[in-house]
C-alpha cells in the first residue's frame, strides 16, 4: 500500500519555527485523533468512544490561532520533536532549509521470527525556508504573509480530510493496537511519528526561489 503525501512550503523567520509547524500538526491531529475506546463487556464485543477535548492556541510571533485537541500529552510530544527540529536548523550552520514529517503508520503482525512491520498510510511534510529579516517592517510584512499562508494551509487540510480517502479501521478489539496509539490516557490518535532532516535536497530547489521571492518582496 502507497502511502498518502502531503507537502507543503512555507518561508519563516527562525521564531517562528515552532508555532508554524505546530499550528499544521495540531490541525492534521484534530482529524486523526478520537476518544478512549470503553469497551461495555467482558467479552469486549462492543465498546463506546469516549469525547476530546478542545483549545484554542494563540501563537505569539505569528497573527493566528489554531486549534489542537486538549490532551496534554499529545501537546507535549508535538512540541519536544518540533523543539528538537528546531535546534538542528539552528546547529546546522549554513543550512537554512529543513523539513519534518508526521507520519501515520498500522502496525502488520508477521509470523516469527519476523518482526511487526509498520505500513506508513500517510505522510505530511512541512518544508520550511528561514530568512533573517533586517528591520521591523520587514517582519510585519513577514507575519502577514506567514499568517495568509497558514490560513491556507488549513483549509487545503480541511479539504483533504473531507475526501473519502483510507483510512484504517478494527474489525475487532485485538486489532485497536495496531491502529491507534492508547499510551495516552485521554485521547487515542492514530499511530503516528514524527522525523525530520535538515538536509538540503534536489526537490527543495523551488523552495529556494520562492525564500528569494519572498525575502526580496520584503524590501520592497
Amino acid at each position: 500500500m502507497n502511502a498518502r503525501s502531503h507537502t507543503f512550503e512555507l518561508t519563516v523567520e527562525g521564531q517562528q519555527v515552532q508555532e508554524v509547524v505546530s499550528s499544521l500538526f495540531h490541525t492534521v491531529l484534530l482529524y486523526r485523533t478520537f476518544g478512549k475506546l470503553h469497551f461495555n463487556n467482558a467479552d469486549e464485543t462492543s465498546y463506546s468512544v469516549g469525547t476530546v477535548g478542545y483549545n484554542d492556541v494563540d501563537c505569539d510571533f505569528v497573527n493566528f490561532t489554531y486549534v489542537s485537541c486538549s490532551s496534554e500529552k499529545l501537546s507535549g510530544v508535538i512540541k519536544n520533536e518540533v523543539s528538537a527540529f528546531l535546534i538542528a536548523l539552528r546547529e546546522n550552520d549554513g543550512e537554512e532549509t529543513g523539513q519534518i514529517s508526521l507520519e501515520f503508520f498500522q502496525k502488520k503482525r508477521n509470523r516469527w521470527p519476523f518482526n511487526t512491520e509498520n505500513i506508513p498510510w500517510e505522510v505530511w511534510t512541512i518544508r520550511l525556508h528561514l530568512i533573517t529579516v533586517n528591520n521591523e517592517d520587514q517582519r510585519r510584512k513577514l507575519r502577514q504573509e506567514t499568517e495568509k499562508m497558514l490560513k491556507e494551509k488549513v483549509f487545503d487540510i480541511a479539504e483533504i480530510m473531507n475526501r473519502h480517502d483510507f483510512v484504517p479501521e478494527i474489525s475487532n478489539p485485538s486489532e485497536l493496537g495496531a491502529i491507534f496509539d492508547t499510551t495516552y490516557p485521554d485521547v487515542q490518535p492514530y499511530l503516528f511519528k514524527i522525523y525530520f532532516s535538515t538536509i538540503s535536497t534536489s526537490q527543495m530547489s523551488l523552495g529556494k526561489t520562492v525564500k528569494k521571492f519572498i525575502k526580496d518582496s520584503l524590501l520592497l
